[in-house]
């Protein structure tokens, strides 16, 4: 049975900086494609960044720079670092795993079945 649980989040002050985990169990991360997504109140589900199983990752334009996405392998475990966080930055995170390679389609919803519950991250100014 496929699982995804995510934690780490919270609220911070703009500027600063939070560490998402999402702990995989039912499969090997980083035989998958992985990705982080987020959500705000009133938008739809974006993707924020995703990870293929060679490596090769893709970054919405809005955290390039800021956000990095890491595997730990030995944990199975997704991690995605958030520098310089901002309030628009604001919203639900998502952990999401598909099946198939992502290629350029890494920061799409329907290319993911499998999601974790979502860790809220709040950046005040």
């Amino acid at each position: 049975q496929v699982q995804l649980v995510e934690s780490g989040g919270g609220s911070v002050q703009s500027g600063g900086s939070l560490r998402l985990s999402c702990a995989a169990s039912g499969f090997t991360a980083s035989s998958n494609c992985m990705a982080w997504f987020r959500q705000a109140p009133g938008k739809e589900r974006e993707g924020v960044v995703g990870i293929d199983s060679d490596g090769s990752t893709s970054y919405a334009d809005s955290v390039k720079g800021r956000f990095t996405i890491s595997q730990d392998n030995t944990k199975n475990t997704l991690y995605l670092q958030m520098n310089s966080l901002e309030p628009e930055d604001t919203a639900m995170y998502y952990c999401a795993a598909s099946r198939v390679d992502c290629g350029e389609y890494a920061l799409y919803t329907t290319l993911f079945g499998y999601w974790g519950q979502g860790t809220q991250v709040t950046v005040s100014s």
